[in-house]
């Protein structure tokens, strides 16, 4: 896997592996994500700001995920391991599903604690759908830790934390 940050020239591709992909977690009766979120222009936005990154396997784009520090004012909700630590959040990560089920997710995982770690991060932050048992399942096993709830329009989300 190749990972490297998403370009303007990526935003369709990026747009259908979304798409696919919720209609895949809809298949699954995960009703996560829909047409109000993730959007194009959330993608974009994310692009400009240089915090969206794609993995690109076999000349396609097999994942794509968010990392900055911003979250929702929500996440004040989570009693962090390391409140005051030097943190990233994870937000969309996202893996095509002609691609799933090749541990693709956490070798994006491994990648990005690595990433982080070596720039010296000491923390990662994200919230997971508590419906979502592939997404929990990959969190739990990797680490993550619940430490707060919170609700949003799909219902409520874990808080997870993750000391690098």
């Amino acid at each position: 896997m190749r990972y490297r940050l998403a370009e303007k020239r990526d935003i369709e591709p990026i747009c259908q592996l979304v798409a696919s992909a919720i209609g895949e977690m809809e298949n699954r009766r995960i009703f996560q994500w829909d047409s109000i979120y993730p959007t194009k222009e959330e993608f974009l936005d994310d692009i400009q700001k240089r915090t969206l990154y794609i993995g690109i396997l076999d000349n396609d784009i097999a994942v794509v995920f968010t990392i900055n520090k911003e979250c929702d004012e929500q996440y004040q909700n989570g009693v962090w391991e390391k409140p005051d630590s030097e943190y990233r959040v994870i937000h969309r990560l996202c893996v095509a599903p002609a691609y799933q089920n090749r541990g693709i997710a956490k070798d994006t995982l491994d990648y990005i604690e690595n990433e982080l770690r070596e720039a010296g991060v000491e923390s990662i932050r994200l919230d997971v759908f508590c419906n979502n048992p592939f997404a929990l399942s990959l969190y739990r096993n990797n680490g993550y830790n619940e430490v707060g709830t919170v609700s949003w329009r799909k219902g409520k989300f874990f808080l997870m934390e993750k000391s690098l």
